[in-house]
């Protein structure tokens, strides 16, 4: 019989076996590089400047411009997202940098996030290191011992309209103005938000000077607030699945909620490009270093990747749905399976 420890050490056995085939995935290529900053940015600026030009014919036209352009805003994030791994350049100090400066077209302070986000791998899916870089998620146990008041609270929060729609703009345009969650952490940090800031306020101030009103009203705001709703819902269906991985301390294992915790979200070709390939999160979560350009190689060589925690779009939809981690049943569960008393069971 297997015992719980030699089932942990082979897991573990095979987690290490995992990251030493995908470190050859891990050096990029400085040409790739420019060229996906190049194809990003210059239709970006493009689209900019055609929706600015619609302005003429039909403010309509022009906000149907900006929304699509929210794409392209979505995939320098990725970008940004990349130089904060010292995956996107082999020199980090110019990856930081170029993160910096992309940092000000996304409204996000890019030292500030690249620590953060460091924290939300090392502790991801971490049921006693919970609170930075996640969507807040509550246990079958912990939602029950809070009184009506504190579940009211959780359920405004995990509503969608919350999660998705005022919740990306809170965090975009409000949160991220401070360097929430390392507010005592030094001076860099708040060097990173407030020149952020400063530059972004140079950027709205030419606009309004330039155009007026209408151009950020009709462009700015809603190419940055379409790509923070993608972004958002990005980063909840790579985590928040029926069968994701949660666990306390010392279960815990940074691999297994790597690879179990993290989904594959499998989307039609140009929307897998706008996102830079982020969908295969599960792979990102084992080995981060990867360039973003370079995760579908690892998919074409490994099938069994290509197959762990697929997620459809119309299967990421019912996510939605899912709001509590059931201890018991180790999944997530909707607040009608508690009621009806389908979820934890175990907790009783």
């Amino acid at each position: 019989m297997t015992s719980d420890s030699d089932l942990a050490m082979s897991r573990q056995d095979l987690a290490r076996q995992w990251v030493m085939k995908l470190a050859r995935y891990r050096d990029p290529s400085t040409r790739r590089s420019v060229f996906e900053l190049l194809v990003t940015l210059v239709p970006f600026v493009m689209l900019w400047g055609l929706a600015w030009a619609a302005l003429q014919v039909s403010p309509w036209l022009s906000l149907a411009i900006a929304m699509l352009n929210g794409g392209f805003l979505v995939r320098i994030f990725i970008i940004q997202h990349d130089c904060g791994h010292a995956s996107y350049f082999h020199n980090r100090t110019l990856s930081d940098w170029v993160g910096r400066a992309l940092g000000v077209l996304t409204l996000t302070p890019y030292d500030v996030w690249k620590r953060t986000h460091a924290i939300h791998h090392a502790q991801h899916g971490n049921l006693d290191r919970r609170g930075i870089g996640d969507i807040m998620t509550l246990t079958v146990a912990e939602y029950r011992a809070r009184g009506p008041w504190g579940r009211l609270l959780y359920r405004l929060y995990r509503n969608p309209v919350v999660l998705f729609v005022l919740g990306p703009a809170y965090m975009f345009v409000v949160q991220n103005r401070l360097p929430i969650g390392l507010m005592r952490s030094g001076w860099r940090y708040w060097v990173s938000a407030m020149g952020t800031n400063a530059f972004i306020a140079i950027i709205v101030g030419l606009i309004l000077w330039l155009g007026g009103l209408m151009p950020f009203l009709l462009i700015y705001i809603p190419t940055s607030l379409i790509a923070a709703t993608i972004g958002v819902w990005l980063f909840y269906v790579q985590h928040q699945f029926e069968e994701t991985h949660w666990a306390k301390e010392p279960e815990w294992q940074l691999h297994d909620a790597a690879l179990e915790g993290s989904s594959y979200y499998q989307l039609p070709r140009p929307i897998q490009w706008l996102t830079g390939n982020i969908g295969v999160h599960h792979v990102h979560h084992l080995y981060s270093r990867i360039p973003f350009y370079r995760l579908t190689e690892v998919l074409r060589d490994h099938a069994s990747l290509a197959q762990a925690q697929k997620l459809t779009i119309r299967q990421s939809l019912s996510t939605v749905r899912l709001k509590l981690w059931d201890e018991g049943s180790q999944r997530l569960v909707s607040f009608r399976d508690l009621r009806g008393g389908c979820a934890g069971a175990a907790l009783r």
